[in-house]
């Protein structure tokens, strides 16, 4: 018996590939409490959360076996996007909440991500004591909003990677982050919470 513990989860994709069933359990349960933690906090419904986790393995088992996974270094990602596109597939047919979005001429790109969110040693201490109070407040965020905070202070990806995962471009991500800071700055101060994110 093989011993996948020392398989990197690309390894793991491609020798499912090629026939191996339990490189693909292994890549499951490696994959499986991230991705639903993931799905959970964007639906913010136990039994969506449930149904978009199975929809997104059913899509990556079918992309896997039709041979559209290449090697790119980056498993999680793909498979965090396959998850994404499947709740914005569904927030599209429900269409029962109305998403603030930048304007076409709120024009980001003379930010670059780093100045945007330069985090040094302090600013990350003092987030991680206002993460708390932060993720209350996200609750009240449209899903977009609270997916690309999401992204960028749990699970660290860079405005580049956000972007690429949710298959919009870096100003989209950016002005969706900005939107986001706005509403639960409005939030925190409707609701006398006291929030120094330091950005």
């Amino acid at each position: 018996m093989k011993d996948y513990s020392s398989f990197t989860d690309e390894q793991l994709a491609l020798q499912y590939v090629d026939g191996d069933n339990m490189a693909f359990d292994e890549l499951l349960a490696r994959n499986q409490q991230k991705l639903y933690s993931y799905i959970l906090f964007v639906v913010r419904d136990p039994e969506v959360a449930n149904d978009v986790f199975q929809d997104t393995f059913v899509k990556v088992i079918t992309k896997l076996q039709e041979g559209r996974y290449t090697d790119s270094g980056k498993f999680s990602f793909w498979l965090t996007r396959i998850a994404h596109n499947i709740i914005m597939d569904s927030y599209r047919q429900q269409r029962g909440t109305h998403i603030v979005e930048p304007t076409e001429d709120n024009d980001l790109s003379n930010l670059s991500s780093d100045e945007v969110m330069d985090i040094n040693r302090e600013n990350e201490f003092v987030n991680a004591q206002v993460l708390n109070d932060v993720r209350h407040l996200m609750d009240t965020l449209p899903a977009p909003q609270r997916e690309v905070v999401y992204m960028r202070f749990y699970q660290e990806m860079s405005f580049k990677e956000i972007a690429e995962t949710t298959g919009c471009s870096i100003n989209t991500s950016l002005g969706r982050m900005r939107y986001a800071l706005i509403n639960m700055r409005r939030t925190a101060r409707l609701h006398k919470i006291q929030l120094n994110l330091e950005l």
